[in-house]
């Protein structure tokens, strides 16, 4: 019934939306606990069917994990009457390296194939939503070393450092977006979140930014102040652009 690389986590009163989840790991690993299975069950404490999404990894094979997610987003939404969804209610979160895949498909996707023989790959891989906590962005200055390096490899192309810098990629198009970022986070700078929420707002997209006090990268290990304040401002941001009730 359901593929093996999405783990589905089904809440006991559904509100008809669902999120798929990217955990981080710097492309090279992924923290399936904390930032995977972890996150689905909050997700479903608040109604939300949690999709996490275990990507595979690109080893310089840059558009793997993209694929992977714009299919999980088309697979929920062909389950949507199935899992009791809402299939404009189809958001997608992301963490560190997860949050530059969620970022890259909230920038980078399509209405589908109306004549694709796999009903599937007719629906569209535009999330409704997205979340971003903590995320790598830019493949630029502020990048993290080691999620561009997984990514694009030791040499890349200056044009898929632009092509994978997501700051770059919003257009009238993209999806509202939320994100948070502690001021002290040093191995994925908070500039990260700073450019993409001043593309953002400059093309008009409801977009809000939380920046935190503390907590550095991963925000004291998933725990404290700074963990729950993401937490709860996400769901107020939720329920105000309409995605919950």
């Amino acid at each position: 019934e359901e593929d093996a690389w999405i783990h589905v986590h089904r809440p006991a009163k559904p509100n008809g939306a669902a999120v798929v989840i990217c955990p981080g790991g710097g492309y090279g690993m992924q923290v399936m606990g904390a930032e995977g299975h972890g996150i689905a069950l909050w997700l479903n404490g608040h109604g939300v069917t949690g999709v996490v999404l275990q990507y595979r990894l690109p080893s310089s094979r840059s558009f793997v994990p993209l694929m992977d997610a714009q299919r999980a987003i088309r697979t929920v939404r062909s389950n949507a009457k199935k899992w009791n969804l809402d299939p404009k209610r189809i958001g997608i979160i992301g963490f560190s390296a997860g949050g530059h895949l969620a970022s890259t498909a909230a920038t980078r996707f399509d209405k589908g194939d109306r004549k694709a023989v796999n009903p599937v790959d007719r629906l569209s891989c535009r999330p409704d939503f997205s979340i971003l906590v903590y995320p790598v962005v830019s493949m630029g200055k502020h990048t993290h070393r080691g999620s561009k390096r997984n990514l694009l490899g030791n040499d890349p192309d200056p044009q898929m450092v632009e092509h994978f810098s997501n700051e770059k990629q919003v257009t009238k198009e993209t999806p509202p977006i939320y994100m948070a970022h502690a001021v002290n986070d040093r191995p994925v700078p908070p500039e990260n979140s700073r450019m993409l929420y001043a593309a953002l707002q400059e093309k008009g997209i409801p977009s809000e930014y939380l920046e935190l006090p503390d907590g550095g990268h991963g925000l004291n290990g998933y725990k404290g102040p700074s963990w729950d304040a993401w937490q709860a401002g996400s769901i107020q941001w939720l329920k105000k652009i309409k995605m919950l009730p």
